[in-house]
């Protein structure tokens, strides 16, 4: 109900007016307690399920064997802290370690990418040449024809057959016979 509703039902009249100014009153501390009790705790339950819910997910999402190996030597210093035992400095290298076989399977991993890319060639070297063979073997050889008549495979007989050869060698001062 809004006020022009309240005005109807109850009167204008001088006498009820503050009858009037009482409803509009709490009207606006119904919607106040529905804002406070209702729209306000839901906003905080919608902003604490996207908090702990919906980001916490994305961040494990990402999380990653690399993360924990890094939060290794902070957990071992809280508790090297936190505990009267003294714990000794070989522990607090196992992070160290770990970080170096991350880096050694790493290069592992790269070394082992290079030897296939290497193999992958050979391989595609190797397919080429089987196809070509191949191709070169489903070629038809056919020796029934000959080479193709004409004159460009006709032999000259203008010189008597006769080789260049045949003659003597001529040099400016001597003659050979």
């Amino acid at each position: 109900m809004d006020r022009r509703d309240l005005v109807i039902l109850i009167g204008d009249t001088p006498g009820c007016r503050l009858r009037n100014r009482l409803l509009e009153a709490g009207l606006i501390w119904r919607g106040l307690w529905k804002i406070w009790t209702i729209d306000k705790p839901a906003a905080l339950g919608d902003w604490l399920w996207d908090v702990f819910v919906v980001q916490f997910a994305a961040f494990l999402d990402r999380f990653t064997w690399r993360h924990v190996v890094a939060l290794l030597p902070f957990v071992f210093l809280v508790i090297a802290y936190e505990h009267g035992i003294p714990i000794p400095p070989e522990f607090a290298l196992v992070g160290e370690l770990l970080a170096y076989i991350d880096i050694v399977s790493l290069l592992l991993l790269v070394g082992f990418l290079s030897r296939a890319s290497t193999v992958l060639y050979l391989v595609r070297q190797a397919a080429a040449r089987t196809l070509s063979l191949a191709g070169r073997m489903t070629q038809r050889h056919d020796a029934r024809h000959g080479r193709q008549g004409g004159a460009r495979n006709r032999t000259r007989r203008g010189n008597g057959g006769q080789n260049d050869d045949d003659g003597g060698a001529v040099f400016q001062p001597l003659a050979w016979a």
